[in-house]
């Protein structure tokens, strides 16, 4: 059983930056290729950003491409969500995930992965 923190949410102004961290208890946490998804008020969860095992391969959604930068540190079994230029439209509940070894992994689905953090609140003020 995975166990997976977030932290480094808050409020920021549009414009602002933040940087997102994902915490894992696995031991074994370089095997585990990670996401991040996040979910408005009102509406589905949604995928943000996923990560390969060791960090060659990212992958954004298209809202968010160009803004944020997915990274990880194994040593620290910890994944980062660096968001720039942040926009009002991204306030949400943000969650990181961790997904066991797999023969397809789209990295977009929320089914892709087995393990779920319990969220940090990021809320942009206009």
């Amino acid at each position: 059983q995975v166990q997976l923190v977030e932290s480094g949410g808050g409020l920021v102004q549009s414009g602002g930056s933040l940087r997102l961290s994902c915490a894992a208890s696995e031991r074994a946490f370089s095997r585990y290729a990670m996401g991040w998804f996040r979910q408005a008020p009102g509406k589905e969860r949604e995928f943000v950003g996923g990560i390969n095992w060791n960090g060659a391969d990212t992958y954004y959604a298209d809202s968010v491409k160009g803004r944020c930068t997915i990274s990880r540190d194994n040593a620290k079994k910890t994944m980062y969500l660096q968001m720039n230029s942040l926009k009002p439209e991204d306030t949400a509940v943000y969650y990181c995930a961790a997904s066991q070894v797999r023969a397809v992994l789209t990295f977009r689905r929320e089914n892709d992965y087995d393990y779920w953090g319990q969220g940090t609140q990021v809320t942009v003020s206009s």
